[in-house]
Parts: C-alpha cells; sequence; structure tokens
C-alpha cells in the first residue's frame, strides 16, 4: 500500500471506518497468537502488543472480528486497506499492492542484481518509502531468512534494521506491516534460546519517505502513491529538474529513489507508464535516463484484478545506477511472458517501448527514425470544448452565433460526418469575439480521436477535416476535448493534410503508437512524437493509397 504526503503538503491522516478497523486489530491479534503457537512459542509471545518492539495502538477486542487465522501475510495487509473509507483512498492514492505482482518486482529485482536461483542474502539496505503495511518488502525478507537459516538466529533478526527498511505517514499502516513481518521471523526467533529472546524489531516506521536526509539504499522498491499533490515554493525547487506542470506524487517518489541509492543500487518500483511517455513526465525520464537507466519493465495486463479504482496502465519498472546494453521488457498476465530486448530509452521523449512481441521490431526501427510529425511540420493540439463546463450554451439547433461541434464520435472510415447519435449536442453557441477565437477551427486540418473505446480495434482513428467539409460546416467549427488537431506549421510542411491522414490510418503506425502509450488515450504529446522517416521517403509516401501505402509505410519501420 502507498500513503500520500509529502513535506510540501501537510501530511494528512487516514479516514478509517472505526468498527472495521477495531474488527481487522483484533482480527491481528489471534492471527499473531496462531502463528506464534504454531511455531512452538506461548506465554507473552502471543501477543504482537510484546513480541514486536514498536507501540502499539490502543484497541479492544471485538467479538465480531472475521477469523483470519488462516490468511497470509499479504492477505493481512489487503484486510488493513479495506478498513480505510473509499473515499479516503481514492483521494490519497491509497491501494494495496498484490501478492503476484508483488513477487514478480522481486523477481526482477533479483535479475537485475543477476542473483541465481537460489536464496541470496540482502547486500546493503533495501527500502520501501510509502511501504503501507509491508507487501513488497515480504518477498526479500522471506528470502533473506531462508538465506540465513544457518546463520546465530539472535544476530539475523538484531541485523534485520539494517538490512530492510519501511517508511510511511500511516503510523497505524506501519504497525500492521511491523507485526506481519514480524511473523515471518517467527521460525527464527524459535531458535533463540527462550532467555535471549528479545522483542522482534519493527521494520516499518511511521515517517517522510521523501526525506533527503536518508541513507542511500542498496536497493529502493517502492508503489508509491499515485495522484496531484499540491507542493510550497521550496520543495517545487527541490524538484525542478523532474517537475513540469502539476506534480503527480509518483514521480517525486521515483525522482527521490533513483537519487538516493549507493553506486550500482537499484529502483524497483510499480508505477504508472505514464513515466514513459508522458507530457508532464518529460523532466523526469531525462534525470532517470541519466541518473539510472531503465534495466527492465513489465506491463500489468489485466488491470482490474490489480487495484480498486485504478484505470490507467500500469508497470514493474527496475532501474540501475550501473550502464547496461540491453532492456528486458516483459508483460504480466498472471504470468512474466517475455517481449523483447531494447536498447535503453534514454532523453525526455516519449519512450518507444513494445507491449507486444509483434511490436518488437516495429518499436526497433521506428526509434531510429529522424523525424516526427512535429519536425515535418505539423502542430498537435487538443479541442478546446470541455462541453461538460458549457452545458447551458450546446444546442440541438443552428442558431445565431452557433458553430457546429464535432466530436470524436465524428470521425469515422477516415472521413468527417456528422454522427447520429451526437446531433442533439450539435451546436456551440460563442458568447463574444474572444470565444469565438478560442473556441473555434477556421482552416482544413486532421482530426485524430483522443479517446478509444477499449473494444476498437484501433487506437489511432484520424480524418481530414478538408476544406470543402468545412464549408460545408459553414467555414468554422468548434472542436470537442476527446479530439485532437494537427495544423501546419509552415506553408509547406513534407506532408499534406490528406497525406498525414492515411499515414496515421496504416496498421504499423496504429502498432507504433502502442508502444508509446498503452491506453486508450492518444494524447496530442505523444501524437506530435510519432517517429517518422527521412523527408524522401515521405515524398515517395504522398500519392499513396491503400495496400500500397500499407507495404510502403511497414517496410520504412523494419529494421535493415
Amino acid at each position: 500500500m502507498a500513503r500520500t504526503g509529502t513535506k510540501a503538503a501537510a501530511a494528512s491522516t487516514a479516514a478509517y471506518r472505526p468498527d472495521a478497523t477495531t474488527e481487522m486489530l483484533a482480527s491481528l491479534r489471534s492471527w499473531w497468537a496462531h502463528r506464534a503457537a504454531h511455531v512452538g512459542l506461548s506465554g507473552r509471545w502471543l501477543d504482537p502488543e510484546h513480541a514486536v518492539g514498536a507501540v502499539a495502538p490502543s484497541f479492544n477486542d471485538s467479538p465480531d472480528a472475521p477469523d483470519l487465522r488462516d490468511r497470509s501475510g499479504h492477505e493481512l495487509g489487503q484486510a488493513y486497506v479495506q478498513t480505510l473509507s473509499p473515499s479516503s483512498r481514492a483521494r490519497h492514492g491509497q491501494h494495496y499492492t498484490p501478492a503476484d505482482l508483488a513477487d514478480h518486482l522481486w523477481a526482477q529485482t533479483r535479475a537485475a542484481l543477476s542473483w541465481t536461483s537460489e536464496d541470496h542474502r540482502l547486500p546493503g539496505l533495501l527500502r520501501d518509502p510509502a511501504a503501507g503495511s509491508g507487501a513488497l518488502l515480504l518477498p526479500p525478507l522471506r528470502e533473506h531468512l531462508r538465506a540465513t537459516a544457518a546463520d546465530d538466529a539472535a544476530l539475523t533478526i538484531a541485523a534485520l534494521p539494517q538490512l530492510i527498511e519501511g517508511i510511511d505517514q500511516d503510523g497505524l499502516a506501519a504497525w500492521v506491516g511491523s507485526v506481519i513481518l514480524a511473523a515471518e521471523m517467527l521460525p527464527t526467533l524459535v531458535r533463540v534460546p527462550e532467555k535471549n529472546r528479545r522483542p522482534l524489531p519493527p521494520l516499518i516506521r511511521r515517517g517522510d519517505g521523501l526525506d533527503s536526509a536518508l541513507p542511500p539504499a542498496v536497493i529502493a522498491i517502492m508503489n508509491p502513491p499515485y495522484g496531484r499533490v499540491p507542493l510550497d515554493a521550496a520543495t517545487r525547487e527541490q524538484y525542478a529538474h523532474v517537475l513540469y506542470g502539476h506534480a503527480n506524487i509518483y514521480g517525486l517518489f521515483m525522482a527521490e529513489g533513483a537519487r538516493n541509492l549507493t553506486i550500482n543500487g537499484l529502483l524497483s518500483a510499480l508505477v504508472p507508464t505514464s513515466f514513459a511517455a508522458g507530457l508532464y513526465q518529460h523532466r523526469l525520464r531525462r534525470y532517470l535516463s541519466e541518473q539510472a537507466p531503465l534495466r527492465s519493465v513489465a506491463f500489468v495486463l489485466d488491470r482490474s484484478g490489480s487495484f480498486t479504482g485504478v484505470l490507467q496502465e500500469t508497470c514493474l519498472a527496475v532501474f540501475q545506477r550501473k550502464r547496461h546494453p540491453q532492456t528486458t521488457v516483459a508483460r504480466v498476465n498472471g504470468n512474466i511472458e517475455p517481449v523483447a530486448s531494447i536498447t535503453p530509452p534514454k532523453g525526455e521523449g516519449p519512450w518507444l517501448i513494445p507491449r507486444d512481441p509483434i511490436d518488437a521490431v516495429t518499436a526497433a526501427a521506428a526509434a531510429q527514425l529522424p523525424l516526427t510529425l512535429t519536425t515535418v511540420g505539423y502542430r498537435a493540439s487538443t479541442g478546446p470544448l470541455v462541453w461538460n463546463r458549457r452545458r447551458e450554451h450546446i444546442f440541438a439547433r443552428p442558431g445565431k452565433a452557433r458553430r457546429v461541434i464535432l466530436w470524436g464520435a465524428d470521425i469515422d472510415g477516415g472521413e468527417v460526418r456528422c454522427a447520429p447519435a451526437r446531433n442533439a449536442q450539435r451546436y456551440l453557441a460563442l458568447r463574444d469575439d474572444h470565444d469565438a477565437k478560442v473556441m473555434t477551427l477556421n482552416e482544413p486540418a486532421v482530426l485524430v480521436q483522443r479517446t478509444t473505446a477499449p473494444e476498437q480495434t484501433r487506437r489511432l482513428v484520424p480524418a481530414e477535416l478538408t476544406s470543402g467539409r468545412l464549408e460545408e460546416f459553414g467555414g468554422s467549427v468548434v472542436i470537442e476535448n476527446h479530439v485532437n488537431v494537427l495544423l501546419p506549421t509552415t506553408p509547406l510542411p513534407l506532408l499534406s493534410r490528406g497525406a498525414v491522414a492515411r499515414i496515421l490510418a496504416t496498421r504499423t503506425l496504429d502498432r507504433v503508437m502502442r508502444c508509446l502509450s498503452g491506453t486508450v488515450a492518444v494524447s496530442s504529446y505523444e501524437l506530435a512524437a510519432l517517429p517518422l522517416p527521412d523527408a524522401e521517403v515521405l515524398a515517395s509516401w504522398e500519392d499513396l493509397r491503400g495496400e500500397e501505402l500499407e507495404s510502403a509505410v511497414a517496410k520504412a519501420y523494419r529494421l535493415s
């Protein structure tokens, strides 16, 4: 689980459902007692408030507490998250890391360390700066305890705080997580002579995971909170090298994690894939590629079963201070499925990373191409009409100072046509000359759907808005916010509007876009960055149509 909160924003208090929290903590007490008794402990060691050396919250036993004695540590952590109110979880980006993804991220981390199949001791400090109840710390702790099973048990336990550190602003989550992690130490504790036993060390503490005074870690592992966060002036200045526009809290955690590594250290993170392509993350990409290049990435295909309420595409990404010749790409769909090995992406532009093995060659070839839609001579922007802010000005019929609205549904089959489903919201009434200047498009353009439905077979859905069609609409139109607009920036761009629309409609360019973004959204920033071949090749495409164009474009995106 991850918790929102930084030095820049006042630490927020999690909103609990009191009855559910009391029941969960009572269940945790009986869960601990069951585990401790199972390894042969008795007496005070059956009480986590004594057995774990951390200040426990005050709570009473509850007769309604569910029986969770047979649940795993992961399931206990998930039960804690369920005690938080849905609004609090949504507002603060709180979510629990599923056990399979925690295991997969640790497996990627092990691979980056070049570890074999046998168990290994932790090589130094491993830190989770947004640890919640410790899901990501369970796999490395278990492996370390297995690897040290023949060592002196008391020394093994005593050394753990120097090797594993979890931090979270939610003090209750930190205590629950410390109990869950301490339960993994019980088989080791029972090997310590009774007279020498001491309370087990808490491995998660309440604190600020973005504290710049923390010592460097050999491994930073995290599932940071997601969401925009307001920053004070000092914090914005501190992170100016990775910020552009609004700040998303996960980017700050990634930047601080990459900065505060030892030589050859690793940053392993479960994060939105927007870090790899979005405009607001372009400085973060540049910093990461310079500080700790991408070592491996695995895209999570089934988001619905991973995070409640998290709709964006997520990935498991490992970065390493040490330079390496290849980045391993995979996808997670229950198991890890290899996709490709690519040259480590670098720079601040969108990173081309294939999500499917069939796109590996296309992505590699596209990364070597010299031009983009921007350098070809086109500017990409998003339609200015946010319709729900102008409800009272939208009409079904024409009238004075009303202009035709073009919606995403109006781009169909390579043409711009008025979809009947949108005719009830077909016209916008302009308020004044300034409104007309901001809202209307008065020249031919290429229009591209900005969002597509998951069931659509294409992500790039373009059409040319010709001068003739524009005249049929009255000489000017209003473009709704779910449509991207491509306009020439020079009198003689390297491609005509019609050629741009036809090329974007090819199967190959659709696959290239999927290497930039794995979501159903096509941002104007990503659209402008689509890689294209040199001017001579583009000129040869100008008059091509149909399969002849498809073949020519496909050839340009093959490795020579």
